[in-house]
């Protein structure tokens, strides 16, 4: 498996991920009939709070980001973003892992939301996400602590 790591995110990381964020939603936003490229990098970089996001890196180099965003009732797992040449080895998992484990020992909801039709969806499934509601773009999903942890949970190196 790759070498990766989280590190907390800075505002000049801001351009990178509006980036990964275009490419890794493009195929799921045209199957919706949504995809606006000026749209989908404006969304990003108005909605990016450094303070609640972390870049993965993998071998050193940029990989992804994912923030976990504290809300009234949960926290908000948003902008998770893996480069395409590395989606299933096992990384999305292993940094999935790390934020839920956090977010069990302090007994905190995490909510989400994925595109329709996103092979994203199963990646939250099989750590405890059950649909909560849904419309015709996204699905909206909630874990409650300690579901269903996978098999064998990875750490980062």
């Amino acid at each position: 498996m790759d070498a990766w790591k989280l590190r907390n995110a800075s505002a000049t990381d801001v351009e990178q991920v509006a980036e990964l964020r275009a490419v890794v939603l493009r195929g799921d936003l045209e199957r919706l009939g949504r995809y606006d490229a000026r749209r989908v990098r404006q969304r990003l970089r108005e909605g990016f709070d450094p303070s609640c996001t972390r870049i993965v890196e993998v071998d050193g180099d940029f990989a992804g980001c994912v923030a976990l965003r504290p809300a009234a009732d949960a926290h908000w797992l948003e902008h998770f973003y893996l480069a395409p040449r590395l989606h299933g080895r096992g990384i999305g998992s292993g940094v999935l892992r790390v934020l839920l484990d956090a977010c069990d020992r302090t007994g905190a909801r995490v909510r989400l939301n994925v595109l329709q039709g996103s092979p994203a969806r199963r990646l939250y499934e099989r750590h405890g996400f059950r649909v909560d509601t849904e419309d015709p773009v996204d699905v909206f999903m909630l874990r409650e602590p300690g579901q269903a942890p996978p098999t064998a949970p990875t750490t980062p190196r």
